[in-house]
């Protein structure tokens, strides 16, 4: 009979290499049926990191000096939410425009813009705080490029995506940006994502929108995002909707 050989484990994790290409948990060693105690400090710290991000306040002091140099009005609006709890609790108050906010963009209404572009906190506001006024010194020449006017930016606490909805319409906006703090998660905390809406008002759905996420260094690049969000701004103007409708079919190979 054969001699049972002791398994050996080889010495590198043939995963290691490809630490390289991502950001997610890979290669991460072990010791026992357990990971190493390094790395399970590296798990609670993003854990943490994560919990915060969700906790965050939008910075609307910062982005507003941020944002001056584009020389464009700055309005500060709310959703119904009260607070975070109940921001995280009740979603769809989230999405819905506080009256004292549709009186403030009211009276904007009155001069339409091509677009709205509106600053949320969502569920990252570190995101937002952090990447905000370089993702927009990109896109805002582009929009501008195309003979866009662009029209108030609103900065909006305690919002989700469909608030859009109610501001662009308030503003009569043909089209609306929002750049939101995405959810976060373990590998990242402070990813970005950008939702533009044709022809917004309250009811729509989420099939009637375009999103380019993971705006971040450690992800989509600034200039990455403001390229592709302008195109497909373009492509809405030009074909007058948004949604599942309107594809990113830039770069595509043409058979």
């Amino acid at each position: 009979m054969d001699k049972i050989k002791r398994y050996t484990p080889p010495s590198t994790d043939p995963w290691l290499p490809l630490q390289e290409f991502t950001q997610a948990r890979i290669a991460l060693g072990r010791t026992g049926s357990s990971l190493p105690t390094e790395q399970l400090l590296h798990f609670n710290m993003a854990h943490a990191h994560a919990r915060d991000a969700v906790y965050a306040e939008l910075a609307v002091d910062k982005l507003t000096d941020d944002l001056k140099v584009f020389e464009l009005v700055i309005l500060q609006v709310k959703s119904m939410s009260a607070n975070r709890a109940q921001y995280l609790q009740r979603p769809d108050l989230g999405r819905l425009l506080h009256p004292t906010s549709a009186e403030i963009l009211t009276p904007y209404g009155e001069h339409p813009a091509d677009i709205s572009i509106i600053i949320a906190d969502g569920l990252s506001a570190s995101g937002i705080n952090h990447h905000t006024a370089p993702l927009l010194n990109k896109l805002i020449p582009l929009l501008q490029a195309q003979g866009l006017v662009i029209g108030p930016i609103c900065l909006a606490e305690q919002a989700r995506v469909a608030l859009a909805d109610h501001i662009g319409h308030a503003l009569q906006a043909k089209l609306t940006i929002i750049l939101i703090g995405e959810r976060p998660g373990l590998s990242a905390a402070d990813s970005v994502g950008s939702y533009l809406t044709y022809a917004p008002r309250p009811g729509l759905t989420d099939d009637a929108r375009n999103c380019v996420s993971n705006i971040r260094p450690g992800g989509l690049s600034y200039k990455m995002g403001a390229q592709k969000i302008s195109y497909l701004v373009q492509q809405a103007f030009s074909r007058q909707l948004s949604g599942v409708g309107l594809k990113d079919e830039e770069g595509l190979i043409e058979r």
